[in-house]
């Protein structure tokens, strides 16, 4: 498959927002080359090999997560689990770039950044080899006309479901109702179980949850915060 052959894809929004701090367009400059797998890129790999895992993270465990936002999440995870190596997927420029920012100032050394779609991460990651995924706070694309376009659809899961091990855990958070709805419609469909046992397992945030600033502003404006786990089944 040649670079030309790189398919459409419009699964997010805006890539870029308001104006980058100078900070931030250093951290841009200075540290996103390290920490980016450049197999991920088209240009970099059209033949699309598998992304080298070990040579990335060692015999470590690798946590997925999928669209970070600012990267506060991200950045606590990997500072609570130095024995796990965590790889992001962000195309929204400023986000990335506070993300860098984080890690700078946090020291943490066990993440991997891919300023990107997620679905050109998927494309080279192995079969199973993703212990842990997160989905948190996704983009609601709240038309209806626009529901195809959430990541709770099989286009978004089944490639999830490719390259998590069995058995590995499967984290959503959401503040919209009918996200649920489709999460808990789609996600058991692509292969996985609900690990809710409670009524209270689907709006308490997990023991080691860190507050988003995409929490906060929910809660700020009166939404109720929702917390799914699944099990990729074996």
């Amino acid at each position: 498959m040649s670079a030309s052959d790189r398919p459409h894809r419009n699964f997010y929004g805006r890539l870029k927002g308001k104006h980058l701090k100078k900070s931030q367009r250093a951290y841009l400059d200075e540290d996103l080359a390290t920490l980016s797998p450049g197999a991920v890129d088209w240009d970099c790999n059209p033949e699309r090999r598998p992304l080298d895992l070990p040579g990335l993270f060692g015999a470590r465990p690798v946590w997925l997560e999928i669209g970070f936002g600012g990267g506060e999440h991200m950045v606590h995870q990997a500072g609570a689990n130095p024995d796990v190596g965590i790889i992001g997927a962000e195309p929204y420029i400023n986000g990335v770039a506070m993300l860098l920012g984080k890690i700078r100032r946090a020291g943490v050394t066990n993440l991997a950044v891919h300023p990107g779609d997620v679905r050109d991460l998927f494309d080279v990651l192995p079969d199973a080899s993703i212990a842990r995924a997160f989905l948190l706070y996704p983009d609601p694309w709240p038309k209806k006309r626009h529901h195809r376009r959430r990541f709770v659809t099989p286009e978004h899961l089944q490639p999830l479901a490719r390259v998590l091990q069995p058995g590995a855990i499967f984290r959503v958070a959401t503040d919209i109702p009918d996200y649920v709805r489709q999460t808990l419609e789609e996600v058991p469909r692509a292969g996985f179980d609900w690990l809710a046992e409670r009524p209270a397992d689907w709006r308490d945030p997990w023991d080691d949850w860190l507050s988003t600033r995409y929490e906060q502003k929910a809660l700020r404006e009166g939404r109720v915060p929702h917390y799914l786990t699944f099990r990729r089944q074996d």
